[in-house]
């Protein structure tokens, strides 16, 4: 199976890192619209993200950088990967620390000027 956005939001998840590869992708830097930027740049309810955090972290998962969702490589939020509880918790990330997987830097599309 490929990247392909077609199951739910939870497998995307998955498709962050590449078997064959033994890599996972993380954003290189965070989007201008990051939800880890100061602000409420994305008009989230309030408490989302850290729900969001929280979930990851009780997951040993990740937060996915909203402008890779759907896309053939998505990657794990650059911002997630700064925070002092997801860089820790995330298994993906644990395991690059480690040497088991290697990190593909990735740049998400920029936005489009509204």
């Amino acid at each position: 199976m490929n990247g392909a956005a077609t199951g739910s939001a939870d497998r995307l998840r998955d498709d962050v890192a590449d078997p064959a590869t033994w890599s996972v992708r993380v954003c290189g830097d965070r989007c201008t619209t990051c939800i880890f930027r100061p602000g409420n740049l994305m008009n989230l309810a309030p408490g989302r993200v850290a729900n969001m955090v929280k979930k990851a972290v009780a997951d040993e998962g990740h937060v996915v950088c909203h402008q890779t969702l759907g896309t053939e490589a998505p990657a794990i939020c650059a911002g997630f990967a700064d925070h002092p509880r997801g860089r820790v918790a995330s298994l993906a990330l644990r395991l690059a620390r480690a040497g088991v997987l290697t990190i593909v830097p990735v740049v998400p599309e920029k936005e489009s000027a509204g």
